[in-house]
């Protein structure tokens, strides 16, 4: 039973419901080539950077965090905002959280691009009807913006866990805008199952994402352990790994 005071889901939880296919019918689009790699320290340019979209979201006491939302907004919002920008987003990923703290639950779209672009991409959320309905029926507490009037996070690695090697540092926003694109691509195929698509009345629509995110979740419980954790194992050539620094393991 998941606590209900602090909840987050695993790595590979993140990682496995995260991939994106953009929209609902540009999967498998061609993608620009991805930044180098650069030295620690060492920003791309001096004029890109990371920058979050985050979506606070209610979580009332004794009740579980509302993920459908998550997935309403990735498929609905954030697929096509991705899409028109795919040539000027370098990297991005989708980050999602729960837990019982000042941040509570939290729906974040991370990318790392120019500032015209961040600017551009804020105004496209700001200017959603999407956005608008559900912060009035009170199922969005508020988007928080970064200031695109100073790039702050100009290195690959600024977005990374600090306590990761500097190489994992650098090399792991790739890992996790492929999880990401996967995670919503399966969405997308989800939501394109039905025959109908998502509903447009408000209430029909959140119960339909409701159904889609359990959905996903199936897939993941019932696939992912070999789909994704024994794939991943099987590119690192089946080292075993520490779970929780307390025990090696391979999947």
């Amino acid at each position: 039973m998941r606590n209900r005071h602090s909840w987050k889901p695993p790595l590979l939880f993140s990682v496995v419901f995260l991939m994106l296919a953009g929209g609902c019918t540009t999967v498998g689009q061609p993608r620009p080539a991805p930044p180098p790699v650069a030295a620690a320290g060492s920003p791309q340019t001096d004029a890109t950077g990371w920058w979050y979209a985050r979506f606070r979201i209610p979580w009332p006491e004794d009740s579980e965090p509302r993920w459908h939302i998550d997935v309403l907004l990735a498929t609905e919002l954030l697929a096509p905002i991705i899409e028109e920008h795919r040539d000027e987003v370098a990297l991005w990923r989708f980050h999602r959280r729960a837990a019982r703290d000042a941040s509570g639950h939290q729906f974040s779209f991370i990318f790392y691009a120019p500032p015209e672009t961040a600017a551009r991409i804020y105004e496209n959320i700001r200017a959603s009807a999407l956005v608008s309905e559900l912060q009035a029926e009170g199922e969005i507490l508020d988007v928080l913006y970064d200031d695109v009037g100073a790039v702050r996070k100009p290195n690959l690695e600024d977005t990374s866990d600090p306590t990761w090697s500097p190489m994992l540092q650098r090399s792991w926003p790739y890992f996790i805008m492929g999880a990401s694109e996967l995670w919503l691509t399966l969405v997308t195929q989800v939501v394109e199952s039905h025959p109908s698509g998502a509903p447009e009345n408000p209430k029909a629509k959140l119960d339909f994402y409701e159904q889609v995110d359990r959905a996903v979740q199936a897939l993941w419980r019932h696939e992912g352990g070999h789909a994704l954790l024994h794939h991943l194992n099987a590119i690192f050539q089946y080292e075993p790994l520490m779970v929780n620094r307390r025990q090696a393991m391979r999947f």
